[in-house]
């Protein structure tokens, strides 16, 4: 019997009818585009989020984790609304508000969750318990949603109950993602493309490093950068910035006041560095990735403003023994950075990370190897 399966019985007092598993994602590139109609290239990792549920019958919602502390949390599915719960319980809770404001009508369940995602890693755990529970909900009750659909009423969940503006990125690579492939996504057409990329097949390694810097993107600062980039394709007189190509750039930049622009010019070549970076991995040349992911580092740092000295600290350090590329991933301010680096190089790499962090004063990272792995699925 599985530890989630003893736990459900413990609390419930019954077994689960099926568990269910959702993965958190790095970004390869393409950071803060999705909301812009931009594009973008995660993969799914191997750390998934585990949600156990069974049906019940009388309308209650309930939600337990083996990460958080305090009892169960018990709700109405009748009377969920936004700013009702403002605990981790919002993003399952939301998930289920969000199908049944698209007018599906499911009842209630019990939960339990068990997470392998760290949180405020950039690494989107919140998406994966999203994603989790609606797949979940979706087999549950017989609603019959594809995995995209079910990507986007999570992100609905994550924007309208939880209050975070996000774009659906995260939701949708959680997903949709397969092995051995990053997804290559069109936000504006919402077409999405599996793209081969196997690391390990290639002598390479995708690193990992958590700085142990917790994010909250719900604090504001993530909102503003998303009005702040809403303002510039107003004033520009495109329906988003999307819809800007590098040749754009003197033009609109000069235009723009100077904290706008920043952000015009973020967005615009990282676009153009997902189009770059897909047609390297289409040729079969994963390691050319390497300088696209350190310039993106760059533009997140100098543009967008939003790394931190301990993820600009990984970069450096990465870079100088024998990376090929770094950068920061997920929303910013703190979280992860992914190294990409030759696999005989990756020890010394994280040796020499972790010395560093050592050296200035920092909590220790924490390191490991990730490959493209599997979406959200049904697994018992």
């Amino acid at each position: 019997m599985n530890t989630y399966d003893e736990t459900f019985r413990r609390v419930y007092g019954a077994r689960p009818e099926g568990v269910w598993a959702a993965p958190g994602r790095v970004n390869l590139i393409g950071e803060h585009t999705d909301y812009n109609d931009g594009l973008a290239l995660p993969v799914a990792i191997p750390q998934n989020t585990l949600v156990a549920a069974r049906r019940r019958q009388d309308g209650r919602l309930r939600l337990h984790s083996a990460q958080a502390d305090g009892p169960v949390i018990d709700l109405d599915v009748d009377h969920l609304t936004p700013g009702t719960v403002t605990t981790w319980g919002a993003y399952p809770a939301g998930v289920v508000w969000a199908l049944r404001e698209a007018g599906h009508r499911p009842g209630g369940a019990d939960l339990h969750i068990e997470s392998a995602v760290p949180t405020g890693a950039g690494l989107s755990s919140s998406a994966a318990l999203e994603c989790a529970v609606a797949f979940a909900y979706n087999d549950l009750y017989g609603l019959g949603l594809s995995a995209s659909d079910l990507a986007l009423t999570a992100q609905r969940a994550e924007n309208g109950f939880a209050g975070v503006p996000c774009g659906a990125m995260d939701q949708v690579a959680s997903a949709c993602c397969t092995s051995g492939a990053a997804l290559y996504l069109d936000f504006r057409t919402g077409v999405h493309e599996q793209v081969p990329f196997a690391p390990g097949t290639r002598g390479l390694s995708l690193l990992v490093v958590d700085t142990r810097v917790k994010h909250d993107l719900g604090d504001g600062a993530y909102a503003a950068l998303r009005a702040g980039c809403e303002r510039a394709a107003r004033l520009l007189g495109v329906p988003a910035l999307r819809d800007l190509g590098p040749a754009d750039l003197p033009r609109t930049v000069s235009a723009l006041p100077a904290d706008l622009a920043r952000l015009v010019r973020h967005v615009v070549t990282d676009n153009a560095r997902v189009t770059e970076a897909v047609a390297h991995l289409r040729a079969g040349r994963p390691a050319a990735l390497g300088p696209i992911l350190s310039e993106g580092h760059a533009s997140l740092r100098d543009d967008f403003r939003i790394s931190c000295t301990e993820s600009d600290l990984v970069v450096e350090t990465a870079l100088a023994h024998g990376a090929l590329g770094a950068r920061m991933t997920g929303g910013g301010f703190g979280g992860s950075v992914i190294v990409l680096a030759r696999e005989h190089r990756t020890a010394a790499i994280g040796a020499a990370v972790t010395a560093a962090f050592r050296s200035a004063g920092y909590q220790a990272p924490q390191l490991f190897p990730v490959s493209p792995a599997a979406g959200a699925r049904r697994i018992a």
